[in-house]
């Protein structure tokens, strides 16, 4: 009795630590789709919980990074919200596919319009971003998030390798190993996919067209024996009627 007691008291307790522990530790945070690969592109998901008890999350600020600023930024349209997307002019443009790039998406931001990020959920918030920089390996992504009691919450405190996780940490996206069909290659194999599927509808158009130019020089031939075998056949019956009447003569 007296085991179950303390086992019960513990089990509170824990409950008690991971209740208190578990808000502390949400926060702001940046995940990729699958992976996120240096040169590539790839779709990242802001996902803002919501941390206090009697007030929803209605904004959200993302500010991207400066010293490696990305050609494409394209969100995704979120029910319910309003997208604001603040562009800046580049120190040094960027050369992407043969054209060279003034100016890239410094910050976006969400509004809620008629929706909201209630107590106890979480929202997330998707873009497409690229080309991401092959020369870092991590990307530092500011962020501020307003609730409706006009409480701002400023998450952009940068981590420090091997340090303790800040108060406000910035959400931080780490960048995987070039890979080889990033989108650059991807589109190259698209084309060529492409290529290949025109060759093989070429292929079997002419198979078709043979064909059928087979089969309808099979029907001519058919018809040509089939008139000469009525021919003959005619030949041979008058032939017959002759060779009657002259037996009779």
């Amino acid at each position: 009795m007296k085991l179950s007691r303390i086992a019960l008291a513990g089990g509170v307790a824990a409950s008690t630590v991971l209740l208190v522990a578990g808000p502390a530790a949400a926060h702001v945070s940046v995940q990729p789709v699958g992976e996120a690969a240096k040169g590539g592109y790839a779709t990242l998901n802001f996902k803002v919980p919501n941390e206090r008890d009697q007030a929803s999350t209605v904004k959200l600020e993302v500010t991207f990074p400066a010293d490696h600023p990305l050609s494409s930024v394209t969100p995704q349209a979120v029910p319910g919200w309003d997208i604001k997307i603040d562009k800046s002019k580049l120190d040094k443009p960027l050369e992407v596919h043969g054209k060279k790039i003034t100016e890239a998406v410094s910050k976006v931001t969400w509004t809620a319009d008629d929706s909201e990020i209630a107590p106890g959920y979480f929202q997330q918030f998707p873009v497409s971003v690229g080309a991401l920089p092959e020369d870092a390996d991590q990307l530092v992504f500011k962020a501020i998030q307003t609730y409706d009691n006009k409480e701002v919450v400023r998450w952009i405190e940068e981590p420090t390798e091997g340090g303790e996780e800040p108060d406000s940490p910035a959400p931080v996206l780490k960048l995987s190993a070039a890979a080889d069909d990033h989108h650059g290659g991807g589109a190259a194999d698209d084309a060529k996919e492409g290529d290949d599927h025109k060759a093989a509808d070429t292929a079997a158009s002419t198979k078709e067209t043979h064909a059928a130019a087979s089969s309808s020089s099979s029907d001519t031939t058919a018809r040509t024996l089939g008139i000469i075998g009525i021919v003959i056949g005619v030949a041979g019956v008058a032939f017959g009627v002759l060779a009657g009447r002259r037996r009779s003569a």
